[in-house]
């Protein structure tokens, strides 16, 4: 989970930062982030109408995802699997993903075979009887503790990311 909030620092959305990763056998096969496609201009420098709207406060959380053109990291941690040819793809791995996934992303975690989503966060467009159906299992972590460990390993590395 420290990994999926690493990545999140990469997002380049400015309605909200969501880190994932895909783990099969212990070990980190993809990472994603959310944000707007390869060679889209970034939501940050108004590439996403949509996410401008939502900070603005004109568009609730939840509301018209189908007019936002950012990617969600869930989604952009499957499609590095595919774009890599990373063998058998996300089946029977673990997703983590610092909010549980939304319902496109639901059924994308479905369909390529994620068995586990472990996440920080809840999100307004899960559907948790889908998964349930589908026999994904979702945990939902202390969000408290996570943030906790990694103000820990972040001032241990002498990195200077925290203010002090």
């Amino acid at each position: 989970m420290l990994q999926a909030e690493l990545a999140k620092l990469r997002s380049n959305c400015i309605a909200r930062h969501v880190g994932a990763v895909i783990v099969r056998d212990h070990r980190q096969i993809a990472t994603g982030y959310n944000g707007t496609p390869p060679g889209v201009k970034n939501c940050y420098e108004g590439g996403c109408k949509r996410c401008q709207l939502r900070v603005e406060g004109k568009i609730a959380s939840g509301e018209a995802l189908d007019r936002c053109i950012c990617n969600h990291a869930e989604a952009n941690a499957i499609m590095h699997c595919a774009i890599l040819g990373i063998g058998s793809g996300t089946k029977d791995t673990t997703l983590y993903t610092t909010f549980v996934t939304c319902l496109e992303c639901s059924k994308m975690a479905i369909t390529t075979g994620i068995k586990r989503i472990v996440c920080l966060g809840s999100y307004p467009e899960t559907d948790y009887q889908l998964l349930h159906d589908a026999g994904v299992e979702v945990v939902v972590l202390d969000g408290e503790r996570m943030r906790y460990w990694l103000a820990v390993l972040l001032e241990e590395t002498g990195s200077g990311l925290i203010p002090g």
